[in-house]
């Protein structure tokens, strides 16, 4: 079974920074793209940035410019640095992978548990 476990959330002030990790554990046989997304209070599940396994970057128009996304293959991990952050950032990050377990080529959709970022004003 594949799980996605996901770390380095936490309370922050206005203007630092927090690293999120997400690391794949289980059998599986690629993964093709990973990414993050997060739900505020009261809000709708919301892109953040994705990364294809070629390295191929997007990121949501809210974050563009403050976070950086990028992934080790060779450790089935995806990291996002969030810098500059704002109360806005406040949110339920998810851990999203789209992992390959046998021959269908898109692979599985997969998400993590979320660990929480709350910024503080």
């Amino acid at each position: 079974q594949v799980q996605l476990v996901e770390s380095g959330g936490g309370l922050v002030h206005a203007g630092g920074s927090l690293r999120l990790s997400c690391t794949a554990s289980g059998s599986f046989l690629s993964i093709n793209s990973m990414g993050w997304y997060r739900q505020g209070p009261g809000k709708q599940r919301e892109m953040v940035a994705i990364i294809d396994r070629g390295r191929t970057v997007r990121y949501s128009d809210a974050v563009r410019g403050r976070f950086a996304i990028d992934r080790d293959n060779a450790k089935n991990t995806v990291y996002l640095q969030m810098n500059s952050l704002k109360p806005e950032d406040t949110a339920e990050y998810y851990c999203n992978a789209w992992i390959r377990l046998d021959g269908l080529e898109s692979g599985y959709q997969h998400w993590g548990q979320g660990t929480q970022v709350t910024v503080s004003s």
